[in-house]
């Protein structure tokens, strides 16, 4: 049983370096997508750095813990197998899959931005990068809770965080225009 607890610490391991990656690279975007906007010059030095950045955090961190997250993950679920027929994992793993959908639709924009094309607007990128911290709470309130009725109380909590980060974005975009 100890082997267990090494395999859930690791899966829990790069489920956070997973995140970190998540909630950087979209900041990374941010900063990408602004750079394009100033003037040749100052794209000139900033731009290949920035770049250099988002490469060396998507591939060399994000990208692995993503990888080592699902292979960890579904070593853990091997021994508690039972947990799949459970409604609170079945509505984990969907949020889990929505996880991967916004890694790879990240991956997307990754691409786009390292040849210079930003196909979203810097305020649209804040706002993707809330997507990361939504899924987040949704799977640790579930995992954590195991109970549907508290993870709908959990949900509900999770839809009035979203209202206030979206209040908080347009708060802060107001603040960054006055400046």
């Amino acid at each position: 049983m100890m082997e267990f607890e090494y395999i859930k610490a690791l899966h829990i391991i790069f489920v956070v370096t997973w995140f970190a990656g998540l909630f950087y690279i979209v900041r990374l975007f941010v900063y990408q997508t602004e750079c394009l906007e100033k003037p040749p010059e100052a794209q000139k030095y900033l731009r290949p750095q920035l770049d250099l950045m988002a490469k060396r955090l998507w591939l060399g961190i994000t990208w692995p813990s993503a990888i080592l997250t699902l292979i960890f993950g579904t070593w853990t679920l091997t021994y508690r197998s039972g947990y799949i027929y459970q409604d609170f994992m079945q509505f984990k793993l969907m949020f889990v899959l929505l996880l991967y959908v916004y890694h790879f639709i990240c991956h997307r924009i990754y691409k786009n931005l390292q040849i210079g094309k930003a196909s979203w607007t810097s305020t649209q990128l804040r706002l993707w990068n809330e997507g990361a911290t939504l899924l987040l709470f949704a799977i640790v309130f579930l995992i954590v809770l195991k109970n549907m009725a508290d993870m709908a109380w959990g949900m509900a909590g999770l839809v009035g965080l979203s209202l206030l980060l979206m209040i908080g974005i347009k708060v802060y975009k107001r603040y960054r225009n006055n400046n």
